[in-house]
């Protein structure tokens, strides 16, 4: 785009944020501290111009509007601020991402893929037995509550039009078998149970639903999920981050896409090495 062309796209938009606000060209003078002669001339349209840097962010802070937005260099009208309000937003969790704002947007995403890397096992092949365990003493959370909330989850699996990927590390679900880390103490029944109902659950529900084993000392990820084309939420614990701006999305779908490139563990062949480490135990 040229300049003239640069400088006719100016116009256009500021007349029509001009119109949106119902304000007019005395109106924009007073709140961009500018000469009406100077809006006048920018909204001439037998010469359009483009204002200088200084005037520029004094008219897009006056009509609450992005300046980049004014020189068509994006598509989102609001100011900075705003836009990133919209695309970013925080959402309060449970400590645990089996909340009922992540059971929402599990529904909102019913028919589109969901993509999901966990914060250890997944919560919707966890039996209640492990979950038992998990909350046993947690006070933000009883194991009922855990063990509710995450067969809710799970109903949303067996729906025909389901389509739900997991990426998950090997290193995690080994861990898991020889009852380390926050599995230690979990009694080997327990594991080995779980173990097989998740083989089975994996190889029953294949290819709605798809587990994805890669290597930790390969690839690294926090925990996240991706609902479609329209949310993203990352994990921190006792918050999530919700990105709703497309390029955010994309950016965790495509770091996903990576993980799953990278699998040395494929989903086909997944409920089988689940079952192979039960008989481990």
């Amino acid at each position: 785009m040229d300049k003239r062309d640069r400088a006719e796209l100016f116009r256009e938009r500021l007349s029509d944020a001009l119109q949106s606000r119902a304000m007019n060209r005395s109106d924009l003078a007073r709140g961009a501290g500018l000469d009406r002669s100077t809006v006048s001339q920018l909204l001439s349209e037998d010469a359009p111009r483009l204002p200088n840097g200084q005037a520029l962010a004094a008219i897009a802070a006056a009509l609450s509007v992005s300046s980049d937005w004014l020189l068509g260099l994006s598509t989102h009208r609001g100011a900075a601020a705003e836009i990133l309000d919209q695309a970013v937003q925080v959402a309060e969790a449970e400590r645990h991402p089996v909340d009922e704002h992540l059971l929402a947007w599990y529904r909102d995403a019913v028919g589109v893929k969901i993509r999901h890397v966990p914060a250890n096992l997944p919560d919707v092949l966890k039996t209640d037995a492990v979950l038992a365990f998990e909350y046993a003493g947690e006070t933000l959370r009883t194991p009922d509550q855990a063990i509710t909330g995450t067969r809710d989850q799970q109903a949303l699996l067996h729906r025909a039009e389901s389509d739900m990927e997991i990426a998950l590390s090997r290193e995690a679900l080994e861990g898991f078998a020889r009852g380390e880390g926050l599995w230690t103490g979990l009694p080997a029944d327990i594991r080995r149970q779980q173990l097989e109902a998740m083989g089975e659950t994996l190889d029953k529900l294949y290819p709605s639903l798809r587990l994805h084993l890669f290597g930790a000392s390969d690839r690294f990820s926090a925990p996240f999920t991706v609902f479609g084309q329209k949310w993203a939420a990352l994990y921190l614990g006792q918050r999530y981050l919700a990105f709703s701006n497309t390029r955010h999305v994309q950016l965790f779908a495509s770091h996903f896409d990576d993980l799953v490139r990278q699998a040395t563990v494929r989903s086909h062949e997944a409920g089988q090495y689940a079952l192979d480490l039960s008989t481990g135990i």
